[in-house]
């Protein structure tokens, strides 16, 4: 059933999500109010918990994980190391720093897997973790969204932000389970793939045009610039039937890439006035740069 690809996919899967879904728990955790001290807790939790995951996929991936994904920028950027310094200074919330050190320590000499049995159940056992947890943390979101919505709680996050990364959660989850009953990732098509991502693209430039200082007329423009660009890219892609857009969807990914990337350095080094956390922003120019790889494969 499972295909020879089946350990590096799965590791190089949960090196990217994993890191994902403990960030969403972090700024879930930030945008809580006092009022929610249980939520809070809740959070707390699910951050801890991916970040042991997140710690056993390293343990097992060292000289596995493809050239390609460690060269992406998906896992770590040369801004992750300090966003995570900055934004627990700001927030007082821990944050396992040792994690990006191991990242960027990982190696892809031999760059192949030695498929035996042994390490085969250690990637099923994380992949099993992970549903868990991934059921766990989708429902807590859900009950999140809900209170916001009918107005019994208030956070510091966007109702869209908490749709935003529910999908995400989803993605993650549906790709473990193609792996676990197929072997392989192959469980969607580039034309649903590019859909997803260019929603979340778009949803991202939304974000950071609603997180700016009103005084950043400038980059308010450009955020703007691209959420209309990706609307645009993603009404087309949901019209076309069996075809794809892939070379206007890498034009702009690359470009707002680039926007992300001066964004993040902005806000580490105190030039742009805004209210997001470096974290925050290397956490959406790490997914820009997953897309990216997917749409050049």
């Amino acid at each position: 059933m499972h295909t020879d690809n089946y350990i590096t996919d799965s590791l190089e899967l949960h090196l990217f999500f994993c890191r994902i879904m403990k960030e969403h728990s972090f700024f879930l955790k930030a945008g809580f109010t006092p009022a929610n001290p249980n939520f809070s807790k809740q959070a707390e939790f699910y951050k801890m918990e991916f970040e042991k995951l997140l710690c056993q996929t390293l343990a097992l991936s060292d000289g596995i994980i493809s050239r390609d994904v460690l060269c992406s920028g998906e896992l770590v950027t040369e801004f992750t190391a300090l966003a995570e310094k900055q934004t627990e200074s700001f927030t007082g919330i821990n944050i396992n720093k040792e994690i990006t050190t191991r990242e960027l320590q990982l190696d892809n000499k031999s760059c192949r897997c030695n498929d035996n049995s042994r390490k085969r159940l250690q990637v099923q056992r994380l992949n099993r973790t992970a549903i868990r947890l991934l059921d766990g943390l989708i429902k807590f979101k859900e009950s999140i969204l809900k209170k916001v919505l009918c107005c019994e709680m208030f956070t510091m996050n966007y109702p869209l932000l908490i749709e935003h990364i529910i999908r995400e959660a989803k993605l993650y989850r549906n790709y473990i389970k193609a792996l676990e009953s197929t072997g392989s990732l192959n469980c969607e098509s580039m034309k649903e793939t590019e859909c997803f991502w260019n929603q979340i693209m778009m949803e991202h430039a939304m974000f950071i045009r609603g997180l700016l200082d009103p005084s950043e007329n400038e980059l308010f423009v450009m955020a703007d610039g691209f959420a209309k660009e990706y609307s645009t890219l993603l009404k087309a892609c949901r019209n076309a039937q069996n075809q794809t857009l892939t070379t206007d969807s890498l034009k702009t990914t690359l470009r707002f890439k680039d926007f992300k990337a001066t964004g993040t350095h902005g806000i580490e080094q105190c030039k742009i006035r805004s209210v997001i956390l470096p974290l925050l922003a290397d956490h959406v120019l790490r997914e820009a740069n997953h897309y990216l790889r997917l749409l050049k494969a």
